[in-house]
């Protein structure tokens, strides 16, 4: 995959959709290990985070749906607003972590959720490189939630 050619189509898409919103955001690709990030900013940034970001993870879906093919297997599209989803993230791999510890700690199973793909993925990944605790993701559908429990003893 040619990256700059990738990130300038992946951009110009990100822009046009915006753009068609009536928004005037800035936006930026940042190349990170697990895949790209689109940074948008600007003071109209805010329309997308509205009803729990319902806008911003709809523009993560379709931008994903568009360009998964072109992307290696390890690697995720990330797409976010005024660092809301950096924020988030962090607070989920903090909750994660506190979860895992608290699983190990006591005995008994934690549950966060519900969680949609891009977030049980952030948990699973947080509490796999703690190393004290295993997850497993139950329910139905695109929104489950992940079971922490502590890593049992291997004989």
């Amino acid at each position: 995959m040619d990256e700059f050619d990738f990130n300038a189509r992946l951009l110009d898409f990100v822009k046009s959709v915006t753009t068609a919103m009536g928004l005037s955001l800035e936006a930026a690709v940042e190349d990170t290990p697990d895949g790209p990030r689109v940074n948008l900013s600007g003071e109209e940034g805010e329309v997308l985070l509205r009803h729990k970001a319902e806008g911003l993870q709809a523009l993560q879906h379709i931008a994903s749906v568009i360009f998964r093919d072109e992307l290696p297997d390890n690697q995720r599209l990330v797409v976010d607003c005024l660092d809301f989803r950096r924020d988030k993230d962090a607070e989920i791999r903090q909750m994660a972590v506190f979860l895992g510890e608290k699983a190990k700690r006591s005995g008994l199973e934690q549950k966060l959720g519900p969680l949609n793909a891009y977030e049980r993925r952030i948990v699973h990944m947080a509490v796999a490189e703690q190393g004290l605790a295993d997850t497993m993701s139950i329910g139905d559908a695109a929104v489950k939630t992940v079971i922490i429990t502590a890593k049992r003893e291997r004989n």
